[in-house]
């Protein structure tokens, strides 16, 4: 079913089930945000791929977004906005309209095809270790991460999901991974992506650890 769906064209990918904070200060998305808190519906968020984030003309998005439904919203004294949402689901643009101040889209429901069990399962297991060493690598170079194994999903989609959030790439990258059509192919080009990503990022660490035992011996 093809309907309305405003949409928010961003410097940023988001996956389903992963949440996204935003301050919110144009008077355009202001007004998106306040008509989608008033009809209690979610709004989309689609990577730009040709435009500016703020401050100008409307810019032009990919084609294959995520819409992401409010869950808190601190107002501001001077009418701006801080919200936090989540992803929800995929979704497809149809055809874009500019007849409001914000950029709305015809879209549709652009769930993952196939649902194989048991290769979704491998896929999800073989995905988990890596993530869970990616975490660790993540929590030695930044104080915000917090490695906690236990709390990585069950569900390899929903698992897929998250690594492919955290994911230190380009966001091009990533919206390749949001627009994969197929559940076990978006799996396998995680699992893909981090089998080369893992060691990328542990050689990193290796060679700053090294600079930095160098610098101690000179000193």
């Amino acid at each position: 079913m093809i309907y309305e769906l405003p949409l928010f064209p961003l410097n940023t990918v988001l996956f389903p089930n992963m949440p996204i904070a935003l301050h919110i200060f144009e008077p355009r998305y202001k007004l998106m945000i306040e008509q989608c808190l008033h009809n209690e519906q979610p709004f989309g968020v689609v990577l730009i791929r040709e435009g500016d984030e703020a401050l100008g003309p409307l810019s032009d998005p990919h084609p294959i977004g995520c819409t992401a439904h409010i869950t808190q919203v601190e107002r501001l004294p001077d009418g701006r906005l801080n919200i936090v949402a989540v992803g929800d689901e995929r979704f497809q643009i149809h055809a874009l309209s500019h007849d409001k101040p914000y950029l709305t889209g015809s879209v549709e429901t652009f769930p993952l095809t196939g649902d194989n069990t048991p290769s979704l399962n491998r896929h999800g297991q073989s995905l988990r270790p890596l993530v869970e060493r990616y975490l660790d690598m993540l929590a030695q170079v930044s104080d915000e991460v917090e490695f906690e194994p236990e709390h990585l999903p069950d569900d390899p989609v929903m698992l897929g999901y998250l690594a492919a959030a955290l994911l230190q790439v380009p966001t091009e990258q990533k919206q390749t991974l949001l627009a994969q059509d197929g559940a076990n192919s978006f799996m396998s080009t995680v699992r893909q992506m981090y089998r080369r990503e893992v060691p990328l990022m542990s050689a990193l660490i290796e060679r700053e650890s090294r600079m930095q035992q160098g610098l101690f011996s000179l000193n």
